[in-house]
């Protein structure tokens, strides 16, 4: 008997949250054992599910064997939030269930607070190139569980978010990459502490024969280390060492600093990995980068438009604002608690901001006093008062659409947000011309 017939077979199971991954958890399991759902928002169970659910008052009297707590649920804030704190030590997660149930796997996990969606997709593309079964799962939006016809040599490549980490349980990685920690969800985590440990649980629960990287000068990191037993094998990334690799590189995705290290992440995997250098090289010369991240949508002598609006702190765009110059900057939304622009003081007198949503006034406030901005209420209307100054600017310029915030008080997500963008690029584009 292997071990996913000893934890999941005849248990009852209750799958809290059905998006994708609770979806995926319900398909999975749904054979060999009771499966129930229950959302706080029942309208998220499509109709020919609707006969799984239980309501919150059966629910309350039903002894689990384990709870599956999709990500997005906070379990200070939800519906069933005192009876989740009394069965803590039942919930798992998808991450769970899928290293309970294939336990000699390769799993390559990557986390951080920027660059991670990225990095997952480079690294998968380069694994792919190299003639290998890679599947590409995770926070990126393939749950892990929807993969079929996997084998004894299959790589995963999966991306975690802390929300995924911090409520696992069982789930471990034999790479585990951590590409940076900045402040973020703070108002899920309630600390930056919290979220660091949340990240980190990827480390702790390695052994000795599996690997860990970070980033070389990332002290909050080695410093975690250095204070836990940590068993697996540190390999620290320093992108300065990957000079000459760099010069092979022609691609101006890579051409800022966020960019590079995330491709020095995928060198020293390679390199532990035994994978082709030139395949690495010639990937990373033909890869163009996942939509609303980093993503340049226009470029001409005298005009560069980026959308980034996957952004949602200060941290992710700094390494944009440092990379360019005579930028046009449009940012704004609902900004992340304890966020703060970390930025040398030449690089401001390169910018103009165009400041726009629900927290502008924040925005307007976090800015120093030498960058001049504009601010509106709508991402439409600053978009267009955006317009009226690049056409009487001739000079070389950059309009970087990175927006430090969530996208919730105009938009369902980032993806929405970062449409919209192009469309008015796009219509923008149609009626003017720019060499």
């Amino acid at each position: 008997m292997n071990e996913k017939q000893i934890y999941f077979k005849n248990r009852k199971i209750l799958i809290y949250g059905f998006g994708k991954s609770g979806f995926a958890c319900f398909n999975f399991l749904k054979k060999k054992n009771i499966c129930l759902i229950f959302d706080d928002n029942k309208k998220n169970v499509p109709d020919n599910f609707k006969k799984n659910i239980i309501n919150i008052h059966k629910l309350l009297c039903v002894n689990f064997d384990f709870i599956v707590l999709s990500p997005g649920i906070d379990i200070k804030k939800c519906k069933i939030s005192s009876y989740l704190k009394k069965n803590r030590s039942k919930i798992i997660t998808e991450l769970d269930i899928f290293a309970i149930s294939y336990p000699n796997i390769n799993k390559i996990t990557i986390t951080g607070t920027n660059g991670k969606s990225t990095t997952s997709k480079l690294l998968y593309e380069v694994i792919k190139n190299n003639k290998k079964d890679v599947r590409l799962t995770g926070n990126i939006g393939y749950p892990v569980l929807m993969e079929k016809k996997i084998k004894n040599n299959t790589i995963f490549v999966i991306e975690a978010s802390s929300y995924q980490l911090d409520y696992s349980k069982y789930f471990r990685s034999k790479y585990s990459i951590i590409l940076n920690l900045n402040p973020d969800h703070l108002e899920r985590h309630g600390s930056f502490k919290n979220y660091a440990e949340a990240k980190f649980k990827l480390i702790k629960s390695q052994n000795q024969n599996d690997y860990t990287f970070i980033e070389n000068e990332n002290n909050f990191l080695n410093e975690l280390i250095k204070n836990n037993n940590i068993k697996s094998k540190i390999i620290k990334i320093n992108y300065l060492k990957n000079k000459n690799h760099f010069k092979q590189i022609d691609n101006i995705y890579f051409n800022n600093s966020s960019n590079k290290k995330n491709l020095s992440f995928v060198f020293g995997i390679a390199k532990v990995l035994k994978l082709n250098l030139k395949t690495v090289i010639n990937t990373a010369n033909k890869f163009k980068g996942l939509d609303y991240r980093q993503q340049i949508i226009y470029k001409s002598k005298k005009l560069i438009i980026i959308n980034d609006s996957k952004s949602t702190s200060f941290s992710a765009t700094a390494p944009l604002l440092e990379s360019y110059k005579n930028i046009y900057w449009i940012l704004g939304g609902l900004a992340k608690k304890g966020d703060k622009l970390i930025l040398k003081k030449k690089y401001f007198s390169n910018i103009k901001a165009y400041i726009f949503g629900k927290d502008r006034n924040f925005f307007i406030n976090t800015l120093p006093n030498q960058v001049s901005y504009k601010s509106s209420s709508t991402l439409k209307e600053i978009m267009k008062d955006l317009n009226d100054d690049i056409k009487n600017d001739c000079t070389k310029k950059v309009i970087i659409f990175s927006p430090c915030a969530a996208s919730f008080d105009q938009f369902k997500n980032f993806e929405e947000r970062g449409k919209f963008f192009n469309n008015f690029i796009g219509n923008m584009l149609k009626k003017y011309k720019y060499e």
